[in-house]
């Protein structure tokens, strides 16, 4: 039975003291009830040590929100794999839409990230997902087929073991435009069908596919109650305690 997971991604938000406050909030929320699913937040690098602390001995997974795609060396600024693994996180988020939007991050720079944070013994929360043009073209289908073809393929099984993929329709978030449960499930078994093709069923069969799409509270239930979504990969919701729990109470 696949893993029903619900990860905050807090993006470039929140001071370390409001970070360790937010993960103290949580900490205790979860203590009190505990959830129906793996709880994760990728918080930015700087957060990540103090925060590794923090969650020790809780539910609470800990994660980055990239790494680099060199092993190490002289590229200032960057965080490698190994540095992330160090702090004692254990996840890192990869190909973010707006890694690949601002950042220009290709499928070969994310093929090598995603080996660098496999060999290091993360696990990998992977984005996929079309943009607004891509959608209305109707290729949408074509688009995730070939991020999957492009930067996973070349996995083993035992590798796709340690990676959750996570589909963002772009074009839902921040364009006052909403998918539907049923939008995001046609995608997620769209998705578990390509993988199925190359890796077999029951290897896409254990895969958990997030939906990263402005989930909320109000929205959760609906969304995770399809089939093939296992839960969500949290943006702004994830910054608040009570609306973060929200969407982890929708396992209930």
């Amino acid at each position: 039975m696949r893993k029903k997971i619900v990860a905050g991604n807090w993006k470039m938000n929140l001071s370390l003291q409001e970070g360790v406050a937010l993960a103290n909030d949580l900490k205790a929320a979860l203590a009190a009830e505990t959830p129906n699913c793996d709880v994760v937040i990728c918080t930015p690098f700087i957060h990540l040590a103090t925060l590794a602390a923090v969650t020790e001995g809780t539910v609470i997974g800990l994660g980055a929100e990239n790494c680099a795609d060199k092993e190490k060396g002289a590229y200032t600024g960057e965080v490698s794999a190994s540095q992330v693994k160090s702090t004692g996180a254990q996840y890192v988020i990869l190909g973010h839409s707006e890694r690949r939007a601002y950042y220009h991050e290709t499928a070969e720079i994310l093929k090598a990230k995603l080996h660098l944070a496999l060999d290091n013994g993360l696990k990998v929360i992977f984005c996929i997902g079309e943009v607004l043009e891509e959608r209305e073209a109707g290729k949408q289908n074509e688009v995730v087929a070939r991020q999957l073809a492009d930067s996973l393929f070349d996995l083993t099984a035992e590798q796709l073991k340690n990676v959750v993929l996570a589909y963002e329709p772009v074009w839902a978030i921040g364009t006052g435009k909403t998918a539907t449960a049923e939008q995001a499930e046609d995608m997620h078994a769209f998705i578990r069908g390509v993988m199925a093709g190359r890796f077999g069923e029951p290897a896409a069969e254990e895969l958990s596919i997030l939906y990263g799409g402005s989930c909320k509270p109000s929205n959760a239930k609906e969304i995770f109650s399809k089939p093939d979504v296992d839960g969500g990969l949290i943006g702004g919701a994830s910054l608040k305690c009570a609306d973060f729990k929200g969407i982890i109470d929708a396992w209930k």
